[in-house]
């Protein structure tokens, strides 16, 4: 499957790279694994998106925001290995929200994610997850995503 007409035929539009927030790589390659570092969600203007769930956004906004950083996160993995065609197996998410004492639908947040990767690579964009409650995030975003993904050699 041509990932590029995949994206395409489902209308996505990949927004641009963002740089670290921090002394870190975006992405690491190592033994045939992609290991990419935590993204957030961003306006179109580049800027964080902020809040709390439910306390400031609602759960289908923090759903959103979790499909604009699975967004984000195809950049970073595109720059990093230079073709998404080259997505064998999407193997572990991890998947954080900024939620509120109380909050319980973590799951359902990180499937803004999740469902992004599995509509554009079927089901090898499946793979095991986590999705967790945090206290805050960094910047005060709503929703922060780490993936590894195991990768075709070029």
């Amino acid at each position: 499957m041509n990932i590029e007409k995949r994206l395409e035929e489902l209308k996505i539009i990949l927004p641009k790279s963002s740089p670290p927030a921090g002394a870190y790589a975006k992405a690491v390659i190592l033994d045939g694994y992609a290991h990419l570092s935590g993204q957030g969600p961003r306006d179109n203007d580049g800027k964080p998106l902020t809040g709390q769930v439910p306390t400031d956004l609602s759960i289908d906004e923090a759903i959103l925001a979790a499909r604009n950083v699975g967004l984000y996160t195809l950049v970073a993995l595109r720059d990093a290995i230079g073709s998404l065609d080259r997505v064998e197996q999407v193997v572990r998410t991890f998947g954080m929200v900024n939620a509120a004492p109380g909050f319980t639908e973590h799951p359902r947040v990180i499937d803004g994610f999740s469902n992004l990767f599995i509509d554009i690579f079927g089901e090898k964009g499946r793979g095991a997850r986590s999705a967790v409650g945090m206290s805050s995030l960094p910047f005060n975003i709503p929703v922060e995503v780490e993936i590894t993904i195991k990768i075709l050699a070029e």
